[in-house]
């Protein structure tokens, strides 16, 4: 028998800095972890709910009334981030992070709150060091001196979030970390810019997750590594009276989640996971890394050689790495660039199901699935892409990632007044050559397991759980599980 709980929310007075005489709330954005919540109002302002929980509020007064952290406009985007440390007894810690103009558009504003734990979002002080990069006391954020142009894409994973602009043509990956003593309650953060790509395609989605950064194109999408994107370029400079053994490995790979910051021989180093000494060429553009530890400030390393870490610079299309296009219509991965004629298909949203698959919303409402072999790229990527055959029109796609369950949960909307409920399931996804074929000439089979019909037309969806949804109508938010 299916169990169903629905609740309807109203949504919260308009905030004192709103001129509007009835609420309007654009969008939301949920941590899953943390239970946080966050509302964009009409004049892209947030406002910010920790520990979230739609069926416990109280049955006789479901409103949302009085945010626990209000975020005053103007902004661009925001995001979710989460830090989490190697040590598997330190307590994740959560960031709220929003883009924004700065003066009059001719530098990026980034302003961060944190979770405490108290269970409030309260402003992070930020430590900087790098070039183009600057806290700003009175604003208590950074500002980046980029031109903050028409439009700024935010998208956070595990302590790396990525920052696209469509007028800079750019994309920065940036990684985060907790500054001072893990176990207190601290609110300072360490911001170090690890890496640039230059676009020379149109980016229509963008996500960072289980170790990939997935970039939405026409025809398909491009798959970077992102573990060479996070370490980052380091310039090592010899010190005469240091002997240093280029075989000697200071450090073993460890198997730790996308942008995990491990600390160690005595460094503090946002740039790199492990620490192994390595050299290799990227993007075939001229573009050698020679990884040592990491260091970031030009610290000396044990050996007594100065290093200083660099931002890594690519090309969105650029040659090996590991990059690779995937194509949603053609039968091998282009490890290059598409050279089959591109249709008006465009990847619009991505949302990971697990390491390794993500499921894929193009822009005519079609359904893909990109399946990688391994968490872990190499120079020959198998992975392929699957269509999903529906006779709906996807306008919305939400996806909550659950590595627990061999069944994912998909929530799926036209757009209009119907959500539905998707379940598919996990079979073994590794890939070799001689199933390849077969697997890409047949369309996936899915199965929808339950309808949801809103009184209001849908503007945004959003899982909180494996199997409960809110939806954001034009007056209420709307609370389901099914079970």
């Amino acid at each position: 028998m299916v169990v169903v709980q629905a609740a309807k929310l109203d949504l919260p007075k308009s905030p004192p800095s709103l001129s509007l005489s009835s609420p309007h709330i654009s969008s939301l954005l949920y941590e899953p972890h943390s239970l946080s919540l966050a509302l964009m109002h009409s004049d892209s302002s947030f406002s910010l709910y920790p520990s979230f929980s739609p069926f416990s509020l109280p049955s006789h007064s479901p409103t949302l009334d009085f945010p626990q952290t209000f975020i005053p406009s103007p902004s661009s985007s925001a995001t979710f981030l989460r830090l989490q440390n190697p040590n598997p007894n330190s307590t994740p810690r959560v960031l709220f992070l929003v883009a924004s103009p700065h003066r009059a558009g001719a530098a990026v504003h980034l302003r961060f709150w944190i979770l405490r734990k108290s269970r409030s979002f309260v402003k992070a002080q930020v430590v900087c060091n790098q070039s183009g990069l600057r806290f700003d006391s009175r604003k208590v954020g950074v500002v980046f001196d980029v031109n903050h142009g028409v439009s700024i894409q935010l998208v956070g994973s595990i302590n790396v979030f990525a920052m696209y602009s469509v007028s800079n043509c750019k994309i920065w990956v940036f990684a985060v970390k907790m500054a001072g003593d893990e176990d207190d309650d601290g609110v300072t953060v360490k911001l170090m810019k690890c890496a640039v790509i230059d676009c020379c395609k149109p980016v229509s989605a963008i996500s960072v997750s289980f170790g990939f950064l997935i970039l939405g194109e026409e025809n398909g999408v491009r798959v970077f590594p992102l573990r060479p994107l996070v370490k980052g370029r380091v310039r090592k400079q010899k010190n005469l009276n240091s002997r240093v053994n280029n075989d000697r490995i200071v450090g073993q790979r460890s198997s730790l989640p996308n942008g995990v910051i491990q600390k160690m021989n005595d460094s503090d180093d946002l740039s790199s996971n492990s620490v192994i000494r390595s050299s290799y060429r990227v993007g075939g553009e001229g573009i050698v890394e020679n990884s040592s530890n990491g260091y970031p400030e030009g610290k000396i390393d044990k050996h007594g050689d100065r290093v200083k870490p660099r931002s890594m610079k690519l090309r969105q299309d650029c040659k090996g790495g590991g990059v690779c296009f995937v194509a949603f219509k053609s039968k091998e991965v282009e490890n290059f660039q598409s050279t089959k004629p591109l249709n008006s298909a465009k990847a619009i949203s991505i949302d990971a199901l697990s390491a390794t698959k993500f499921m894929i919303l193009d822009s005519l409402g079609g359904l893909h699935l990109l399946c990688l072999s391994s968490p872990v790229l190499g120079p020959e990527i198998p992975c392929h892409m699957n269509c999903l055959t529906s006779a709906m029109e996807v306008q919305k796609l939400a996806v909550l990632p659950d590595t627990s369950t061999r069944t994912e949960t998909i929530w799926l909307s036209n757009g209009h007044h119907s959500v539905h409920m998707m379940t598919l399931s996990d079979p073994d996804t590794s890939v070799n050559e001689s199933d390849k074929e077969n697997s890409e000439e047949k369309p996936m089979q899915f199965s929808v397991t339950q309808a949801i019909f809103s009184s209001e037309k849908i503007q945004d969806i959003i899982p909180f759980a494996g199997n409960a949804i809110l939806i954001l109508g034009h007056g209420s938010i709307f609370a389901y599980a099914i079970s």
